[in-house]
């Protein structure tokens, strides 16, 4: 595992020990503690001798790369690693994709952005189809594709799900946004390592978009989950997308996976899992996963989740949030 002690790559190492692997991770060993039962081989990817290093260390049956974001960095480790293993599985994202999201029922055909496989800056979207192109066309071995969507579940570090609990645990009125009804597609990290694993396991070769379950919930629906788990008498007051873009409120960032409705937006939600789903991946309910969710997170003191939304830039100020819901009301009356 390149990567594996942060969120989604936490849940495919956890997956691979529960299925019996042996588990070798590689990463710097900052940003959370390898789970216990790897052999941890600590380095910086972007760094030649760690990665020399990381191949004199040993060979394996599988690689995994969950946190490949430069196309050059990915290309040299593929190469430093080629031989010491039969086939590279890649976490990329759905953001590799130009037309999402534009397009409604984007699927693994769709094209994809035009990035080299040795590009060094560029957009996080392009960035990701160039290190896709740096393992299928420079792997010695078998090469396999995971396109997530929009990820939830415990120990997620992007703070969209954790943001949005912690607020409602907060109460009061809640600024909920645009409409309540609008049919989301959201998957759990752990269905996801799942998958991933099964397909490693295989030797499977090819892509796979794992976007989850088309409207397994709504945005109210949702909302409503996080009401539950929290236990919080929050009540979510429900605004039009039209007044928070006129009040400058930030898509996808103030109000996480927000993004308002329009005719550049129709393919949000609604990515196609249908080949993954062929191929065996299945999706627990979504009120298990903020359960879940919020088991993990109410043992982490609120300010050090406040820090962790003001350094990813998510969650509304309460002023602004409060300023907005007046101004919603005034407008009611």
């Amino acid at each position: 595992m390149i990567g594996g002690s942060v969120f989604l790559g936490r849940a495919i190492v956890e997956e691979a020990l529960l299925r019996g692997h042996d588990v070798t991770t590689f990463n710097r060993g900052v940003s959370r503690p390898d789970l216990p039962g790897v052999t941890a081989v600590h380095g910086d990817r972007e760094v030649a001798a760690d990665l020399d290093r990381l191949a004199e260390s040993g060979t394996w049956d599988r690689i995994i790369d969950v946190c490949g974001f430069t196309p050059s960095v990915v290309l040299d480790g593929v190469r430093r690693l080629n031989g010491r293993a039969p086939h590279y599985t890649f976490i990329s994202s759905i953001s590799a994709y130009p037309e999402w999201p534009g397009i409604s029922g984007l699927d693994e055909s769709s094209p994809r952005h035009d990035c080299p496989p040795d590009a060094t800056t560029g957009e996080y979207g392009v960035l990701k189809a160039g290190c896709e192109r740096a393992v299928e066309e420079y792997f010695d071995g078998g090469a396999l594709i995971i396109n997530p969507g929009l990820i939830l579940g415990p120990y997620e570090n992007v703070g969209r799900l954790p943001w949005w609990l912690t607020r409602i645990q907060r109460g009061g009125r809640v600024l909920a946004p645009g409409d309540p009804t609008l049919p989301m597609q959201v998957i759990d990290a752990r269905d996801i390592a799942a998958f991933t694993l099964a397909q490693a396991e295989l030797a499977t070769t090819g892509r796979y978009f794992t976007s989850g379950v088309p409207g397994n919930t709504t945005f109210g629906d949702w909302l409503n989950l996080c009401v539950e788990a929290t236990g919080s008498t929050a009540e979510l007051v429900w605004v039009d997308d039209q007044f928070l873009l006129d009040h400058d409120v930030q898509q996808w960032s103030e109000l996480p996976l927000w993004y308002a409705s329009s005719p550049d937006a129709t393919g949000v939600w609604t990515p196609s899992s249908a080949k993954a789903a062929a191929a065996g991946l299945t999706c627990r309910p979504v009120r298990e996963t903020v359960q879940d969710t919020w088991a993990w997170l109410r043992d982490i003191p609120i300010p050090e989740r406040s820090f962790r939304a003001r350094i990813l830039s998510h969650g509304i100020d309460p002023d602004k949030e409060a300023g907005i819901l007046a101004e919603w009301d005034a407008r009611a009356n």
